[in-house]
């Protein structure tokens, strides 16, 4: 094997997806082996920043979770900012059918979910979680399909999951929040405040953006609004162009993607995916979360996705995404049900507070997003030819 061959396919955005799995089945492992105790006591294990009444102490998965994934949320924020000033997002007639699509992706299975456990007060909290999209996984399985897939489907199952992604940071908002401190949050719209000022003077300093963002999402953090949120925000201040007419944005996406696909992304599932099997009786599994979960990620985000899409193009205000046919869209609505990270993250601040249903909640994503990830895969893979065969 050639190292050029090695340098291409880190490169390639699917590398991204084999390190989530590899990190989900180390998770697993530690979790379920004899390195179960040394594990948690990672998990567990507490980190400081501060000084004196500014102090910041939490346990390693919480930096993780709330931390790095709101650099994660930065960078989608940067990525979601660049498609809708020059991007695909630009174009009204482009960005229609996957919005309807991620819609139909949020409403059925929040729908499922509702149907399983509307009775509970406590499972209910739980209903955003098959709501999500991974984007590196989703778009990993496309990626490994080649050119069998064609180009424009790949535009839009990205499409749909930005904008599934930015459904999921307007729940987080609305429904995973906690009390508001004032003073915190004086402080955060300060910054917002700052930061709007140098966008619209064009300052070229990055390390002036990201030391605010630092800032701002400390800020948010102790305010209560959970502080993936500052990270999509800041991502709308960076000015396209800076006054030396240089791509501040594209800079910055560049600088931290990798960070995020091959080293946060991968962590995150480390730390959250390390579901205990040991004892694990069936009927835990099989619970009103559990198939709330595995119903509504695996069966409704593909049937959403694609009803809406349906209604919406045979109602003449959109169209098929170019050079593909109705199976072909049906096989990445499949894989729209791959949730994962987005989902396992959901439910972390859904349930965070209480072991109730014994990891049947992780159990029921892993499943779910393993199951979307197979079947969509082999039935594009069967559906498809090559392009070299279709000329």
């Amino acid at each position: 094997m050639s190292l050029n061959f090695i340098k291409n396919f880190i490169k390639h955005e699917s590398f991204s997806g084999v390190l989530l799995i590899i990190a989900t089945i180390l998770a697993l492992v530690f979790q379920n082996g004899f390195l179960s105790h040394f594990y948690q006591e990672i998990l567990r294990s507490e980190f400081s920043v501060g000084f004196r009444e500014f102090t910041l102490a939490k346990p390693l998965i919480l930096w993780v979770n709330d931390g790095l994934m709101a650099i994660f949320f930065f960078v989608v924020g940067l990525e979601l900012k660049r498609e809708i000033v020059e991007g695909e997002l630009s174009n009204p007639s482009q960005i229609a059918l996957p919005i309807i699509g991620a819609l139909g992706g949020v409403i059925c299975p929040a729908l499922i979910f509702w149907g399983f456990n509307h009775g509970d007060d406590f499972a209910i909290r739980g209903w955003a979680i098959p709501t999500a999209t991974d984007i590196a996984f989703a778009l990993g399985v496309l990626m490994l399909l080649g050119k069998r897939v064609p180009s424009s489907l790949k535009i839009f199952l990205l499409t749909l999951a930005i904008i599934d992604d930015l459904c999921a940071i307007v729940i987080i908002a609305l429904f995973y929040t906690s009390e508001l401190s004032p003073l915190s949050f004086g402080v955060a719209i300060a910054c917002l405040i700052v930061l709007f000022i140098l966008n619209r003077l064009k300052i070229s300093k990055k390390s002036v953006f990201l030391v605010l963002t630092m800032i701002l999402w400390f800020s948010v953090l102790k305010s209560g609004v959970h502080a993936t949120i500052a990270g999509v925000v800041a991502a709308f201040f960076i000015p396209m162009v800076d006054k030396e007419g240089k791509n501040m944005l594209e800079e910055l996406e560049k600088d931290l993607h990798g960070i995020t696909s091959y080293f946060i992304l991968p962590v995150f599932a480390f730390v959250n995916a390390g579901v205990g099997l040991a004892g694990v009786d069936p009927k835990q599994l099989i619970n009103s979360v559990g198939m709330g979960i595995f119903f509504g990620l695996f069966f409704g985000k593909q049937f959403g996705v694609f009803l809406f899409s349906f209604i919406f193009i045979k109602l003449g205000f959109a169209k098929l995404p170019e050079g593909s046919n109705w199976l072909q869209f049906y096989g990445v609505c499949i894989l729209t049900g791959i949730g994962f990270t987005m989902s396992l993250f959901v439910g972390a601040l859904a349930y965070h507070d209480s072991p109730a249903f014994y990891h049947a909640d992780k159990l029921a994503i892993l499943l779910a997003s393993f199951a979307a990830g197979v079947v969509g895969y082999i039935y594009l893979f069967l559906l498809c030819k090559p392009k070299k065969e279709i000329d």
